[in-house]
């Protein structure tokens, strides 16, 4: 190797060389659409079968690698030219097609959103991901495109990406990290009009980054994507763009300034100013500031008059449901990387941190990335159900006052991009069955639930095929690791042989996070090895995925499953362990095995994906009821471990449902998979499958997550920021004053008194009269809501299930006092309670509640307590 400091080497770019005929082969590989098309696919696997897999599924690559003499004859072959130009014209159409949006939002026409992320999982051979939040994102794209919902896209170019993944002989997990080679990778730079390479400049300390542009192409959605190796910046600097999730706390912050920062500056740069931002997690979070300090710039506006119109734009989802999972900056770092920048803001540095804590006064507490976004977004959201409740228990801090319940973060639950996801068997049955439908809309649950209609044994038999190819593709794989672990030849085949092409496979495979537990199953080993030495009723486990490089915890879960597969006999070789888990290896996974397998800790799994990609194509699920298992569970589709149990420790957990695992197959999952009639299909098994696809897949895919994005977060953010930007920004500088003016006056706002009968029974759905008196000060009525919250009292005393009701302003008592009225009603017997509180009214507000303002009536509440309650029994009649 000829080092750069050596000598001067002058890069320069080689492309293929393709016949005319052959040339849309190009513009096909250039665009990732190919990626969720299989007879777009079929094509390079035509051309040369052996090159494409030697090369990682990458066309690009592949059309610089065939032979001249192939492509001459390619070029030659009408059919095959035939298919050329018939893909190429599905390509054009798509590109140029309107989709949903345009039909379902023509008011929005003029609607620009730029969605930001730090990976993107588009496929196997653009590793600029790492597990489920970048497929997530990939998949965001896809969808997006198929719904022609006006959609840009910012992240990183990796030059090494994400690790590679393999074990030594002892089963420790080692990482090497290839280079990326972007030349052989379906982007291409970013020119302006002059064809000069666009480049953006971001402030580090003491000096300025270039940072350059590049272009992938999902479909009709533009991905542009950062480098920082460039010539022109110091050596440090180009390493910032080095790897994904690489380096230590400041290599994170540069990543993240070049993102968020660096990212709107780079869309203005190609002239794109986007009405919407959406932050896919916190990591992209500095955007929020950058918007803020633009409008600043052009507008001359102040930090609240700009916060009020940019953060009017901004969508944030968290993915996150620990604190500890949460990128938080030190406000050293943060004083080192932002002095310069926030004079720009119109802010000092306290002011700026402010932004990024729980609790502003606390001068300690580290710099949040989430908390930032949360407190500079329109809209956040949680990624399913249960990950809502834990997230608004998690970010309540945010909101003082405000009922966990109540706390402004929705969900939107995660999905999948099906037709990324099945097989290609699989998709001929659906097409034969279910008609093309179910490629364009799968969200429609009508058009899936024809799938009644695929005959049982056809059905049956496409599966058959599917595991069939799982176990030739691992055996192939073992055969490999134990040559490069230096395995006799005997040892090697007994590997081998100890995959079973009929037998039922359980599949797990996700990132090795210790909340996982990837070694829950084998908590009792004899037990398991019960399992895995019926001979009868074989079973077998393939096993894959990725431990963070400083996660030790994590790698001595990889090398505990290694070395129990390895030091049992024969049955223990029947739980395997597959290297370099990556898309290649997930769709093999997900499209062949019988059953899927997730054992999170409850409540940590935010919502987890893989299970979601298995169920479309038919593979049945058995999970811990968290994340979107949570709400997917159908007991005619799969299998539940516990029943949303909480427990005294960690120990209690893993022992009570690593036991309920083991009962579930030994009672329950053997049984009906092995339960044939005698053509030799399991009639139970097969309806399981056919339920999991039917009741499953039209909710659980990104088509369906992308329209709730649009319909709840997009629309509004983009008509909201709209409203506050017309006149002159008259509405942002409307917002911002009356939020001042809250400020400035709410600390005088206090409930002096609350009358309401709440000493006697009262029979049910009787109106029961409440009124308050409330001190207002310098305040108006018509500024403020004061509601009464009424719910049901638990034992403890809290008020739990609360809803809020408006009270009507009937008068004044004097003394900048009001009186307000209103009537509840409770449609229920049992211990009820009423609170009252005061929050600010402005139909501007995105949300009533704005961090600390809000009062409650405290007349009696204990000191732990900043709200009274006031109870009552309701009374059958």
């Amino acid at each position: 190797m000829l080092r750069s400091d050596q000598a001067h080497i002058r890069p320069f770019r080689v492309i293929p060389s393709l016949p005319d005929a052959l040339q849309p082969l190009l513009d096909i590989a250039r665009n990732l659409w190919w990626t969720w098309h299989p007879e777009a696919i079929a094509l390079f696997v035509r051309l040369d079968p052996e090159q494409w897999h030697r090369h990682g599924h990458n066309p690009v690559k592949l059309l610089g690698h065939v032979s001249q003499e192939r492509l001459e004859q390619a070029a030659r072959d009408e059919s095959y030219l035939h298919e050329i130009y018939r893909v190429y014209s599905q390509l054009d159409q798509h590109v140029s097609s309107h989709g949903w949006y345009a039909n379902a939002h023509p008011e929005s026409r003029d609607a620009k959103i730029a969605y930001f992320s730090a990976e993107f999982g588009l496929t196997e051979c653009f590793q600029i991901y790492s597990g489920g939040l970048g497929l997530l994102a990939g998949e965001h794209l896809k969808s997006a495109s198929e719904l022609g919902v006006p959609l840009v896209a910012v992240g990183l170019l990796y030059q090494h990406g994400y690790f590679m993944q393999y074990l030594n002989a002892d089963g420790w997990q080692q990482e090497t990290y290839p280079d990326l080679d972007f030349a052989n990778q379906p982007i291409n730079r970013v020119r302006d009009t002059s064809g000069e390479w666009v480049k953006i400049s971001v402030r580090l300390p003491e000096r300025d980054v270039r940072v350059a542009m590049w272009k992938c192409q999902v479909g009709r959605v533009p991905l542009y994507l950062l480098d920082t190796n460039l010539p022109e910046n110091r050596a440090e600097d180009r390493q910032i763009t080095r790897n994904l999730y690489g380096g230590d706390v400041e290599t994170r912050i540069q990543q993240e300034i070049i993102l968020g920062i660096g990212g709107v500056r780079a869309l203005a740069a190609v002239g794109i100013e986007p009405t919407v931002c959406h932050i896919n997690e916190g990591h992209a979070a500095f955007l929020t500031l950058e918007r803020m300090r633009r409008c600043i710039e052009a507008t001359g506006a102040s930090f609240n008059e700009a916060l009020a119109l940019q953060s009017a734009g901004h969508v944030f989802t968290t993915h996150t449901p620990v604190p500890a999972g949460i990128d938080r900056f030190h406000s050293s770092l943060m004083q080192r990387y932002f002095s310069e920048y926030a004079p720009g803001l119109r802010l000092d540095m306290e002011g700026l941190l402010a932004l990024g804590r729980e609790n502003v006064f606390d001068r300690n507490e580290y710099f949040s990335m989430a908390v930032l976004a949360i407190r500079t977004s329109n809209s956040c959201n949680a990624v399913s159900k249960l990950h809502g409740e834990v997230s608004r228990r998690m970010w309540r801090n945010v909101w003082p006052g405000v009922p966990e319940e109540e706390v402004p973060i929705i969900h939107v639950t995660n999905g999948v991009h099906t037709r990324s996801w099945l097989s290609r068997q699989m998709s001929d049955l659906f097409n034969r069955y279910l008609g093309y439908r179910w490629q364009n809309d799968p969200a429609d649950f009508t058009v899936w639930s024809r799938v009644n209609d695929i005959p049982d044994e056809e059905l049956w038999a496409v599966h058959n095929q599917r595991r069939s190819k799982l176990i030739t593709w691992a055996r192939g794989r073992i055969r490999e690791q134990c040559e490069a672990y230096g395995r006799s030849i005997q040892e090697t085949e007994r590997a081998v042989a100890a995959l079973d092409p009929n037998a039922l496979t359980v599949g797990f495979a996700r990132r090795f996070a210790t909340y996982k537990r990837a070694t829950l199953l084998m908590r009792d080993p004899n037990r398991l090895l019960r399992l895995l030495r019926d001979a009868e009723r074989p079973i077998q486990f393939i096993i894959a995925g990725k431990a963070h490089p400083a996660d030790s915890a994590g790698k001595e879960f990889i090398r505990e499953i290694v070395q129990f597969s390895q030091s049992r006999g024969e049955q223990s070789a029947r739980l395997v362990f597959i290297e370099n888990y990556d898309i290649n290896v997930a769709r093999y996974l997900v499209t062949g095995c019988d059953l899927w397998l997730n054992t999170p800790r409850r409540g940590l799994e935010a919502s987890g994906t893989s299970g979601m990609k298995a169920a479309a194509n038919g593979v049945v699920n058995c999970s811990i009821l968290d994340g979107w298992w949570d709400e997917g569970f159908d007991p005619q589709a799969g299998f539940a471990v516990g029943r949303r149990e909480r427990y005294a420790s960690d120990d209690q957990a893993d022992a009570i449902e690593s036991a309920s695992l083991y009962d579930l197959f030994e009672g329950h999952i053997i049984p009906e998979f092995y339960d044939r009639d005698g053509s030799g299909v399991p009639r139970r098994w097969v309806g399981r499958m056919k339920r999991c696809i039917q009741a499953l897949a039209p909710m659980f895919n990104t088509n369906r997550m992308v329209q709730e994005y649009t319909d709840l977060c997009y629309v509004s953010s983009h008509a909201r920021s709209r409203r506050l930007a017309e006149n002159g920004q008259a509405g942002a500088r409307g917002l911002a004053a009356q939020i001042e003016r809250y400020r400035r006056f709410w600390s005088a706002v206090r409930i002096e008194s609350v009358a309401a009968d709440t000493h006697r029974p009262l029979p049910v759905r009787t109106p029961l009269s409440v009124e308050a008196v409330v001190h207002l000060g310098e305040l108006g009525p018509e500024e403020v809501r004061v509601q009464v919250y009424t719910g049901s009292v638990a034992a403890s005393g809290d008020l739990v299930g609360g809803v809020a009701q408006d009270m009507e302003c009937v008068g004044s008592a004097g003394d900048r006092r009001h009186r307000f009225r209103s009537e509840i009603v409770a449609q229920q017997s049992g211990r009820r309670g009423l609170a009252v509180r005061v929050i600010p009214r402005d139909e501007r507000l995105h949300t009533p509640f704005v961090p600390g303002l809000i009062t409650w009536d405290t007349q009696g509440a204990t000191t732990s307590d900043s709200t009274a309650s006031r109870s009552v029994q309701i009374a059958a009649h």
